[in-house]
């Protein structure tokens, strides 16, 4: 399986960020701290044995149960980076996903 580029950082530490969580917020287990943040219990594991980066939505989430700013629990983790960078495949609609509209518009110009 390919590596995350944030995986491959020497300082991220995935588990240091979840650990804090479950000391602050006085939970006994991965699974109790799964229930909180909503997400499944694999989730977690996988976040610890490094299969899975800590992606932005649960970020989010980690910011709402605990009131600390991303920037916070982005450092507890070890993520020194300044900026996210996106793919130019993101945010980009798919061919197929073009307005209606506009598909029609192109078709019928081509007939005049």
């Amino acid at each position: 399986m390919a590596e995350h580029a944030l995986s491959s950082q020497e300082s991220y530490n995935p588990n240091h960020l979840l650990d804090f969580l479950l000391e602050k917020m006085a939970l006994k287990n991965d699974a109790a701290l799964s229930r909180k943040l909503e997400v499944a219990p694999p989730v977690i594991s996988k976040i610890r044995h490094r299969r899975l980066p800590i992606g932005a939505s649960l970020l989010i989430r980690m910011h709402e149960v605990t009131g600390m700013s991303i920037r916070d629990l982005r450092d507890l983790m070890g993520d020194r980076r300044t900026k996210y960078r996106l793919s130019d495949a993101q945010g980009k609609p798919k061919p197929s996903e073009a307005a209606p509209g506009t598909q029609q518009q192109s078709a019928g110009s081509m007939h005049h």
